[in-house]
């Protein structure tokens, strides 16, 4: 019998972790209640039920909040609104890959700050700052950061914080992954450090349903407002059946437990796959590792090349992003990423037994060669 595909590839929740039947009770509530309302056109701004609820949960005003069609598409409208073509934006890297096309599609020049283990040197980008660079933007994920698993120091949060304010750039600042904490304490996000300078967007993605394409992004005034025209402008207001279905779950009280329900399923598996890791890769690269999240970033001692790397490995049933696409400024034959959170345990331990073999396979083939 063939060896079953392991897919070690996007950042997916199982399938088993959807609360279908309170979501189904949620919709059916939703058109019963409000279906005069979800079923028409609305304000760009979102489903004013959720709205209030953000703003509650977050300690802003209703007027902040804009809720899309996911957070990605939030991205694409702070980049093509905020960036002029050739303008810079800071990123770490890697970064999250998709983000990275938006902001090159909105005509910017990207530049990326390595990762170190509590984020980006930030000495390093304050000396460009001091040299005269000026960017638009500094996009961050600093809460088990997509792709590596890093989360930003409270110390470089603090001060990453004052250069937006001496230097007047945006922080766009990213946070699906935040309330997927397994253990280890959390830090103030950017939005209360600097609440005049940040952009904050998260999502329901990763907490309900990747499905119902509920994002939502908190900017300033008057951002928020230039954000809601440009939205309007692109598909007049979003779902709002799928905010309301999102909203009616929060009110129920159904959020919280569902979230520990996450976590509980979550942490196994990431230890199984520090655990594989440490088992069948600890003379082959390093990694670091992460309290939560979805990702674990690998970055491999030697040299190989990328596309041979995932050649070789889907010969071998298993399929890898290519780290390549993660890298704003070139690089990235070497680093994969790692998510954990749709596999179980024992498919982490033979996919993890499965990259051990093709990289050692690889760096031998690259060693000859040389």
């Amino acid at each position: 019998m063939s060896e079953s595909l392991i897919k070690l590839t996007r950042g997916v929740p199982p399938v088993e972790c959807f609360p279908t039947s309170q979501l189904s009770e949620c919709a059916c509530v939703v058109l019963a209640e409000h279906g005069h309302e979800v079923l028409q056109y609305g304000s760009s701004r979102g489903f004013p039920a959720l709205c209030a609820l953000i703003a509650q949960e977050t300690g802003v005003s209703d007027d902040q909040i804009i809720i899309g069609q996911g957070s990605l598409q939030l991205q694409d409208f702070c980049a093509r609104m905020l960036c002029q073509p050739g303008a810079i934006v800071y990123v770490e890297e890697p970064s999250y890959d998709r983000t990275l096309t938006v902001l090159r599609r909105a005509g910017a020049q990207v530049v990326g700050f390595p990762l170190e283990d509590d984020g980006p040197d930030v000495d390093v980008i304050g000396a460009r700052l001091e040299g005269g660079e000026r960017p638009v933007i500094f996009y961050l994920i600093p809460d088990f950061q997509n792709p590596t698993g890093t989360v930003l120091s409270l110390e470089k949060r603090q001060r990453i914080a004052d250069l937006a304010q001496e230097y007047g750039f945006w922080i766009i600042e990213d946070v699906p992954y935040r309330r997927l904490r397994y253990r280890g304490e959390g830090k103030p996000t950017l939005l209360e450090l600097a609440p005049e300078r940040v952009l904050q967007m998260s999502s329901y993605s990763k907490l309900i349903s990747p499905g119902l394409r509920v994002g939502y992004i908190i900017a300033p005034e008057p951002l928020a407002t230039n954000l809601a025209k440009m939205a309007e402008d692109t598909y007049i207001n979003p779902s709002y059946f799928n905010q309301a279905i999102v909203a009616e779950f929060i009110q129920r009280g159904w959020l919280e437990p569902h979230v520990a329900s996450l976590r509980a399923l979550y942490e196994p598996r990431l230890d199984a796959m520090l655990g594989a890791l440490d088992a069948y890769l600890a003379d082959l690269a390093t990694w670091r590792r992460p309290d939560g999240g979805f990702f674990v970033g690998m970055t491999l001692n030697a040299d190989v090349r990328a596309g041979d790397l995932l050649k070789r490995a889907r010969e071998a049933n298993l399929l890898l992003t290519d780290g390549r696409g993660f890298f704003a400024n070139g690089g990235g034959d070497n680093f994969i990423r790692l998510p954990f959170c749709a596999l179980t345990p024992d498919e982490i331990e033979v996919g993890i037994a499965r990259l051990a073999r093709v990289v050692r396979s690889e760096t031998r083939n690259v060693k000859r060669e040389a």
